[in-house]
């Protein structure tokens, strides 16, 4: 029940750096480095699903120690922890709490209007506040039922929102963007304003009522930990975690006939694909280090990512934000200002002169930045410094 499974820690930090590397496109990035447009799944795709069943897999490791310490040690940790999470998401949309307006920095309201004319607000909801909601109440569901009872929710969680997807969606396209009866939900509670709009309209991908699958994302995670741990470090768990994999993708694609994989409105057939692509991924370093002690550079390279992953999330969302504060005029003498940050000077001046295809520019870029995050979590792991909440 006690072995240690340094194969988690690497799975857990080679899913930061995929995070980092699709993050941070200088450019034009190749397909598989950007988000489907609607329906279906890149690689892309998969990072977050594979976090938030990393967060499970870290939860079934905790939750023993939970139950000997009792109901109201476990609640007041989970709570404290979720909230937490929650509060640096949400601070982390607002920072660096100052913009460029008019060509002055000026302190970022909750609310203003831009230079466009349009509306603006500070966003509610996030990457991080979706790993707070859905840590929660998996924790909540896995610490109160009993195995079977957790199943039972997870599969009920998975048919109740695609009855609602269905049900409560636009007639004829209840799993378009506009159809999706999520959105009036959001807007309603969030307001226009608090929302992504990276579609080129209010629509928030990480929103409330998505949150229902997500879950069960989570506990995905914790079932194989606690899988994992039960039956130890035997070829019959590995094959097992085979198995379940190969069988959840093939469901994910069977329900993707009626209901579409979809990470936008997180699709419950989404959240099978991916966690059956997530085991099958996470059987390789299990089989590799676990079994054949194949440990080395590789192994070491993703552990330090995976020894603080908060932490390297909060600062590759942290450091742009704020160096975008900070203008380089990259244009030619006495021609009209061009401004960009230190980094996109980088991108601009080191390089995209390099290629002549753009793709590349940009996928030297965002693996520059892994080198350059990897530093930081590198130094912090020599000092033996863990940021964790």
């Amino acid at each position: 029940m006690k072995e240690r499974y340094y194969s988690l820690d690497v799975f857990r930090g080679a899913t930061v750096a995929l995070m980092i590397l699709v993050n941070n496109q200088g450019g034009t990035s190749y397909a598989p480095l950007d988000h489907a447009s609607w329906h279906g799944c890149t690689p892309t795709d998969l990072v977050f699903p594979f976090f938030l069943f990393a967060v499970g897999n870290a939860m079934a490791f905790v939750m023993p120690r939970f139950r000997e310490a009792g109901t109201s040690v476990f609640l007041q940790k989970v709570l404290k922890r979720a909230l937490l999470i929650f509060v640096i998401g949400f601070i982390l949309n607002w920072l660096p709490f100052c913009m460029w307006r008019g060509g002055s920095i000026v302190f970022k309201p909750w609310e203003w209007v831009g230079d466009d004319g349009a509306a603006h607000g500070v966003r509610i909801l996030g990457v991080l506040q979706r790993i707070a909601v859905c840590y929660l109440f998996a924790s909540l569901i896995a610490y109160f039922f009993k195995p079977k009872g957790v199943y039972i929710i997870s599969t009920g969680l998975l048919l109740l929102y695609w009855g609602l997807c269905y049900w409560l969606g636009q007639p004829g396209s209840p799993y378009s963007l506009q159809g999706y009866f999520g959105l009036g939900i959001d807007k309603a509670i969030l307001h226009e304003n608090h929302m992504y709009h990276g579609e080129g309209v209010a629509f928030d991908p990480e929103g409330i009522t998505s949150n229902l699958s997500a879950i069960v994302q989570v506990i995905g995670g914790y079932f194989v930990g606690r899988y994992i741990q039960q039956k130890g470090k035997t070829y019959e768990m590995l094959s097992h975690l085979f198995i379940a994999a190969v069988l959840l993708i093939f469901a994910g694609f069977c329900w993707d006939l009626v209901f579409p994989i979809n990470k936008k409105i997180w699709t419950s057939s989404y959240v099978l694909y991916t966690t059956g692509l997530a085991i099958l991924t996470l059987s390789l370093p299990i089989f590799i280090i676990e079994f054949k002690n194949g440990r080395g550079a590789w192994s070491r390279f993703f552990d330090v990512f995976g020894k603080n992953p908060l932490f390297i999330f909060v600062l590759s969302g942290f450091l742009p934000r704020v160096l975008g504060l900070v203008r380089i005029n990259t244009a030619s003498a006495n021609a009209v200002p061009h401004y960009t940050s230190p980094f996109g000077w980088f991108y601009l001046h080191v390089c995209a002169p390099i290629f002549t295809d753009v793709r590349n520019a940009s996928l030297l870029y965002a693996i520059s930045m892994i080198v350059f995050y990897w530093l930081v979590v590198y130094m912090l792991d020599k000092k033996k410094v863990y940021i964790r909440v």
